[in-house]
């Protein structure tokens, strides 16, 4: 026979246990640091660096174009009423012969997004360098008066950035296309390549100015200096081996992360 007592105990005890299911199905779930971080810098609950392939491939197809895009904008705007016409064609002729051969090779030989990157902001100052001539960019302009400099530097920053995104379009090119395997070989054929690339333009450029005659001036950019030839190779020299020093870590990662690369730069 059920007592008082046992009557009261069983109903603390199914208090109990409706309680507890209540409390389950309403209490809200603690989030992790980690899930909060998430959500907090990448908008989900999804940890960093985690995201579908298909959306990063996604992404990687995406990045060219649209700097495409923005390059030839940047194309029209530079070509529109430059300073010279003829000054802005040869200037701006690296980028004419360039960009074609980046095109038509995108399919069967796309670059890392680093490279496309760098072209992207060699070109931008290309176009800048081309509307007015690099003795007249006024932001160089600017700090000639500003520092009191005897010229416009435009021209060897440049030339610098001229060796910066060459070393590393050269180093992608020696990492896929061949077997050098050493750190040091690689370093060498890269600074190598750049400073020969620097001193055929030069050639190019003098041969160029020969041609000019009057506007020889204009094209070559001296601005009285002797030694211009002369400091922009050396400009170039400098950004291909600042380039190297700084990105090849980064240009590593990035080429293993390319499918049809991956066995080769591993």
């Amino acid at each position: 026979m059920e007592t008082p007592a046992d009557r009261a105990e069983g109903h603390r005890t199914r208090q109990n246990q409706l309680s507890a299911v209540l409390g389950r199905l309403y209490a809200p779930e603690k989030p992790s640091p980690i899930g909060a971080y998430s959500v907090l810098v990448n908008g989900s609950s999804r940890l960093p660096g985690r995201e579908p392939a298909e959306v990063s491939a996604s992404r990687g197809r995406r990045e060219p174009l649209v700097l495409l895009a923005l390059v030839l904008i940047g194309l029209v705007a530079s070509g529109w009423s430059p300073n010279n016409r003829v000054i802005w064609l040869l200037e701006a002729a690296p980028l004419l012969v360039g960009l074609p051969i980046l095109i038509a090779t995108y399919r069967r030989f796309p670059f890392t997004p680093l490279s496309y990157r760098l072209t992207f902001l060699f070109a931008a100052l290309l176009l800048v360098g081309s509307h007015y001539t690099y003795s007249l960019v006024p932001s160089g302009l600017a700090l000639k008066r500003i520092l009191d400099f005897r010229r416009n530097h435009f021209d060897r920053l440049v030339h610098f950035v001229g060796g910066f995104t060459p070393a590393i379009l050269g180093r992608e090119l020696v990492r896929r296309k061949t077997n050098v395997t050493s750190r040091g070989w690689l370093f060498f054929f890269v600074v190598a390549g750049c400073l020969a690339g620097a001193a055929a333009y030069e050639l190019l450029e003098w041969a160029a100015a020969e041609a000019m005659h009057g506007a020889a001036r204009e094209f070559l950019a001296t601005q009285g200096d002797n030694w211009d030839t002369q400091w922009d190779m050396f400009c170039s020299l400098t950004g291909a081996v600042t380039s190297l020093l700084l990105l090849s870590r980064i240009h590593d990662r990035q080429l293993r992360a390319l499918p049809l690369t991956r066995s080769a730069c591993s």
